[in-house]
């Protein structure tokens, strides 16, 4: 038998998982500091140290603060006004009194697939941002299912999480491939403690983004369960999920996704089909609420 889920410590262990996501990234940065200044310019250690030290408590600043708006920018997602939908603005407010949570800001994405995603630092500043496909093709209770399967995720902080892992993936992809692209114009006449610290540099350039997005992916096939389970917690009604998972599975869409993959783990469903793992099998994800 499946231990139950205690909210609270689910909350717990993200913020500290967080924290330690943040540390780590800084951590990174510093290394991949230290190895470039002793593979291209050993007599300038300090300065290059400094640096990348600046940098790397920036970019986890930015990252904490605007992870948000840099996922919604991502899929070029826009407000979603109250005239223009009002169905998704009753579904989530009638969540938001089922969870006892704010009332998160509402976007929409142009998108014919049926698709949503929750993203933010905490549940005082959150958004949802569901497809046109959604609202269209989901009747209210599919959409309550979707929509209380995004509000789970906020109320354990899992948005707080992966969408810093979300957007700290890409700044660290984006240093790891400037670093690449700087060996070409740097001093080629290294001696052989140089050299080895190039390999160094260029061998954790190569998997650090790697890693991390392996430990993204691993973690939120696991937080789609949770948040299932959570979904129907807060609707009574395990079917309006079911029904929302089955016909996401029935759509075939051959239009090119104008996504980036760093931000699929924080979808409803992985938006580019099954050429990944950042999300459990839909069979299996209805196989288990059928047994709620």
């Amino acid at each position: 038998m499946e231990k139950r889920l205690d909210f609270r410590d689910q909350i717990a262990k993200n913020k500290r998982n967080s924290f330690f996501l943040l540390l780590g990234i800084v951590i990174i940065f510093i290394l991949l500091g230290y190895i470039i200044a002793q593979a291209i310019s050993p007599e300038r250690i300090f300065f290059i140290l400094i640096l990348s030290i600046i940098i790397s408590i920036s970019y986890v600043l930015i990252g904490y603060y605007n992870s948000d708006k840099i996922a919604l920018s991502s899929v070029k997602a826009k407000p979603a006004p109250r005239e223009k939908y009002p169905l998704y603005h009753d579904v989530v407010e009638g969540m938001c009194l089922a969870s006892g949570l704010p009332k998160p800001k509402l976007y929409v994405m142009d998108s014919e697939d049926i698709n949503a995603f929750a993203t933010g630092r905490n549940p005082e500043n959150s958004a949802i941002c569901v497809t046109t496909g959604a609202i269209k093709k989901l009747d209210r209770r599919e959409l309550e299912g979707v929509i209380a399967h995004e509000m789970s995720h906020i109320a354990n902080y899992d948005i707080r999480y992966m969408t810093l892992t979300t957007t700290l993936v890409g700044m660290l992809a984006i240093f790891s491939e400037l670093f690449l692209r700087s060996l070409w114009f740097g001093n080629r006449d290294r001696d052989g403690r140089q050299a080895l610290f190039l390999i160094l540099g260029i061998i954790l350039a190569i998997i650090s983004p790697i890693i991390v997005y392996l430990i993204q992916m691993a973690i939120s096939r696991k937080r789609e369960f949770a948040a299932d389970a959570s979904a129907v917690k807060f609707t009574r009604y395990p079917p309006g999920l079911i029904k929302a998972l089955e016909k996401i599975k029935k759509e075939t869409s051959s239009k090119k996704k104008e996504i980036p993959k760093a931000i699929a783990p924080l979808f409803f469903t992985n938006p580019f089909g099954k050429l990944d793992s950042t999300h459990p099998p839909i069979e299996e994800r209805i196989k288990r609420l059928r047994r709620m």
